[in-house]
């Protein structure tokens, strides 16, 4: 079977259902060893690129303490991963997300039915009544942040109270995409835990995994190939014609701050009226290209323009999110990004 699905044929597995954690086994070590030493840090700050398996390893560290929650158990030390049996009944409460002992937060609906585009106050304030709560389950509570970047600045205080006061056998495991724009009084109370991109081989087996396409697919490998290490990017680019989508990007892109409107108006109906696929795919290869440029290490760099390029990042993200959660029309965001991307780079 072919690769290139629509995206309602693709159907990609939630990391809590996740079992296999693809590279990084170094951060898993980590994250093992301090836990068996019997003096784990509260809270981590899992960061890296968007993709790259995050909170696959939160959760598969959040199954294997609260199924082992005496860290000098016999079990632990001996224990060489964080694999759980995925017939395991913790790992089965979690795939259900139905385990007294996590909390997960992460945007969820509105009124309307319709995604909401950060985490709010009200959600993160769940944290009390479930640290507070001895009756739901012994034992260890954790808390998922998927991601911390998505707090809303009430929900990030919110959040912070907890942190500073942790409860007895807590462990926070908070996910980041830009680590370095969380609340410094945040990240000051989290050991860091950073991910690099994974590496192409990587990419093709989670990406396989997550899908059950076939590891062999030519778009597969092809996808995997252009995801800079990034199996959500691979998964976008597998949808329809979003590897043409993204070529068309960049070269748009490259004539900054130079911009042609007739092909911003193909542009925008390339991107069509509501296929999320095309849209992931246009913000994805916006993404790539200004991290490119924050990337610049050149001492002489123009530094006002680097600040520019992120205030613009910023707005791009959540008008891309009012856009897929409205279903607005896609033009209107083509012409109003490069309008942005334009008077930064001029």
């Amino acid at each position: 079977m072919s690769a290139r699905k629509t995206e309602q044929e693709t159907a990609v597995r939630h990391p809590r259902e996740t079992a296999d954690l693809f590279g990084h086994r170094e951060a898993e070590t980590a994250l093992l060893n301090a836990y068996r030493s019997g003096r784990i840090p509260h809270a981590w700050l899992i960061g890296g690129p968007q993709g790259i398996g995050k909170a696959t390893l939160a959760y598969r560290m959040a199954r294997f303490v609260l199924a082992h929650p005496n860290p000098i158990s016999p079990s632990v030390q001996c224990a060489e991963t964080l694999a759980l049996d995925p017939n395991d009944p913790v790992a089965r409460q979690i795939t259900a997300g139905a385990h007294g002992g996590l909390l997960v937060l992460e945007r969820g609906l509105n009124d309307r039915g319709v995604m909401r585009t950060v985490i709010t106050v009200d959600e993160t304030r769940e944290t009390i009544s479930f640290f507070g709560s001895t009756a739901a389950v012994d034992g260890w509570r954790v808390c998922i942040v998927d991601t911390v970047d998505e707090l809303n600045p009430n929900a990030a205080n919110a959040l912070l109270k907890i942190l500073e006061e942790p409860p007895h056998r807590s462990l926070f495991l908070l996910v980041s995409h830009s680590p370095a724009r969380a609340l410094p009084t945040i990240l000051s109370r989290c050991r860091k835990l950073p991910l690099r991109p994974l590496a192409t081989d990587d990419v093709v087996r989670a990406a396989a995994r997550a899908t059950d396409i076939a590891p062999d697919d030519p778009a597969l490998s092809e996808a995997a190939d252009a995801s800079e290490g990034s199996v959500s990017r691979a998964l976008t680019l597998l949808g329809g014609d979003a590897l043409k989508l993204q070529h068309r990007t960049a070269a748009l892109l490259g004539m900054l701050p130079q911009v042609d409107p007739r092909e911003l108006h193909a542009l925008g109906d390339a991107l069509g009226t509501s296929d999320r696929v095309a849209l992931a795919a246009f913000i994805d290869g916006i993404d790539r290209w200004i991290s490119e440029k924050l990337r610049v290490e050149d001492a002489n760099a123009n530094l006002p323009r680097l600040a520019r390029l992120a205030e613009v990042w910023e707005k791009i993200v959540r008008a891309a999110r009012d856009t897929e959660s409205y279903n607005l029309e896609r033009k209107p965001l083509v012409f109003s990004v490069f309008g942005m991307l334009a008077d930064a780079t001029r």
